[in-house]
This record gives C-alpha cells, sequence and structure tokens, in this order.
C-alpha cells in the first residue's frame, strides 16, 4: 500500500520590525525556498524515506546565507557561530539532535547521523564533532560560516547592550545601509525546518538553528529538543517550528499541538491556531509552524509579519510564501 506524499519547508520568521524586502531579495529568497523544498520532494516522489527527504530539504536551507542555520547563522557573544540541529521520525519515534556544532557545514546531516549510529540521542559541542570526525566529517573553519552582515547585526546588538562608545566604528553600517543591501530583514533569532509524508506512511521533522544573535556562550536552543523545535508521529502530525526559542521551550509547542490532535481529536490546522495564537503573542515574538498531518495535509500558522515558507501538496503544487497575507 502507497500513501498520498507531501512537504513543506519553512526558513524562519520574517520579523514585524524589518525593512520591505528588496525585489532581489524577494526573488533570490522564494527560489531558495522551492529549490529546498523541491529537493525533498524528488526524493518522496522516487519512494525515499521523509527523513532523508526533510534532512536533504533543510541542507539547501543551511548552504545558503539567508537563513539563521549552517551557512547564514547568527554570531554569539564570542563572535563565533554555535549551531543546534534534530530530526526525528515518526515510526519508531527516534530522534537524532546536535548542539553547539562550530566546524560542521550541514549540523542536520549530523543529526541524523547521531540518530542511526550513535547509539544516543543527543550529542554537544567538542563531543559531536569528535563523533562527526569519526564519521568522516570534514572539519571547516569558523569563516566559513562568517558574513559581514552578520558580525554588524552583532556589533549593533552589543553596542546597544553595553552602550560603548568605543564600539561606534564597528556600527559605520547603519539600518538604513543595511535596508539599501536587502539584509535588513536578517532577525537575530530564527530557524529552518521541514516536514515530510512519505509514501510509505512515515512522518519526520527535522529543525536547524544558528540560535541568538549575541546569545552566551555554550547555549542551546528549541531547535534541538523534541516537543519544543520539533516532532513527528506516525499516523498523528509532524511538526518544525520557528520563533522565540525559550517561549518554543516553555510552552512546548510542538508537544502541545499533538497532544490535542491527539486527545482533543482536533486537525493540525485548529490544533496549530490555538498554540501559536496562545504563545507567540505580544512583542518580539514573531514566528510560527509548519505541519503535516498523516494524510498528508499541509498547513502553516505564523504570528508576526511573515515565515518564511513552501510546500508541495499531495496534488505536487508547489507553493512558495514569505508575507503573513499571502
Amino acid at each position: 500500500m502507497t500513501f498520498p506524499f507531501s512537504i513543506a519547508v519553512h526558513g524562519g520568521p520574517l520579523t514585524s520590525a524589518a525593512e520591505p524586502l528588496s525585489a532581489e531579495r524577494d526573488a533570490d529568497l522564494r527560489a531558495t525556498l522551492a529549490r529546498s523544498v523541491t529537493v525533498g520532494h524528488q526524493i518522496l516522489a522516487s519512494g525515499g524515506d521523509a527523513l532523508d527527504a526533510v534532512v536533504a530539504s533543510v541542507k539547501v536551507l543551511e548552504d545558503s546565507e539567508y537563513f539563521n542555520a549552517g551557512r547564514g547563522s547568527v554570531l554569539n557573544a564570542k563572535e563565533m557561530v554555535e549551531m543546534d540541529a534534530s530530526v526525528m521520525e515518526g515510526k519508531l519515534k527516534q530522534v537524532g539532535s546536535v548542539a553547539g556544532i562550530r566546524h560542521i557545514k550541514n549540523p542536520i546531516e549530523l543529526a541524523r547521523e547521531v540518530m542511526l549510529f550513535s547509539g544516543h540521542s543527543l550529542l554537544a559541542g567538542d563531543g559531536a564533532e569528535a563523533f562527526a570526525f569519526e564519521r568522516g566529517y570534514e572539519f571547516s573553519e569558523q569563516d566559513y560560516f562568517f558574513t559581514d552582515h552578520r558580525y554588524d547585526q552583532l556589533m549593533r546588538l552589543k553596542f546597544a547592550a553595553k552602550g560603548s562608545p568605543t564600539d561606534l566604528d564597528l556600527l559605520a553600517l547603519s539600518e538604513c545601509d543595511l535596508a539599501e543591501e536587502g539584509k535588513a530583514d536578517d532577525p537575530v533569532y530564527g530557524s529552518v525546518g521541514a516536514v515530510a509524508l512519505d509514501q510509505h506512511g512515515n512522518l519526520a521533522a527535522a529543525t536547524s538553528s544558528g540560535g541568538v544573535a549575541n546569545q552566551r556562550f555554550g547555549r542551546i536552543g528549541d531547535s534541538v529538543m523534541m516537543g519544543a523545535g520539533m516532532l513527528a508521529e506516525n499516523d498523528l502530525v509532524a511538526i518544525s517550528s520557528a520563533g522565540p526559542s525559550e517561549l518554543l521551550i516553555r510552552h512546548r509547542v510542538a508537544s502541545e499541538i499533538a497532544a490535542r490532535t491527539r486527545y482533543f481529536n482536533e486537525g493540525a490546522k485548529t490544533a496549530s491556531d490555538f498554540v501559536v495564537s496562545r504563545v507567540l503573542k505580544g512583542p518580539e515574538s514573531d514566528g510560527g509552524v509548519i505541519a503535516i498531518d498523516h494524510l498528508g495535509e499541509i498547513h502553516s500558522t505564523l504570528s508576526g509579519a511573515g515565515l518564511y515558507r513552501a510546500s508541495v501538496d499531495i496534488q505536487g503544487k508547489l507553493s512558495i510564501k514569505l508575507f503573513a497575507n499571502e
């Protein structure tokens, strides 16, 4: 027996405080999202696993500078990249997570390795990277992840926190300058993610993040936490979350949505709308979720100006949206 299959991806929130996107940036974002979801859909169409599909889709987003994951990750207070990622498959409810990754280009692939080959569910920091090198992953210098606009973003945050005049020379690139370059939409937090249902009826979810700009060294966010940043359970729902990490953790957003579908018999859309409206409200709470139910129906719910998202539904229709009013 084969099941209908579908996939959805997100690239994190467009914050309410963001400047309008330039036409070039808008087009590039849509093209990257389309490439991401298409890569995953091709795997599903060929009979591949939902887990492989979500990992492949997220990898595309990690390789882009546009999103807060992988290549585009924000910098922490020590001017370094520290990345988190996780995957979950819905059949056996296996989870693989990595935290504090600094030298691996695609943490989402390493998260899958942890799930399949480590004998554990979560590895962090030096231990996670040692495991990666054992598995044949290449060491990547921090220079690979470093981008000028993320450094400028960090310097502005440090200046705002300390008000030190000595930082002024590092703040020459103003918000107006960033807007002209199409960079002012970069939030200080965010993640990327994917959810999928394959032809075997298996659900999977994946989430990857660079964390929060200027975060403390060693901070770990919701992206590695099953039930907060992601969740997948066959015959129920697969979810990937985006938004302020501490809120998603405290309110167990993905778990709450899944619980409402299971115990209240709510549809994934109704459950997602309820939880997001309850948790992501007020200033600095832009975010949302993408979800796929056991029938392959795709749902997205957001709070704020927008959520970068794309999907291919069970009819094979491609949809790409950036803003709340699309």
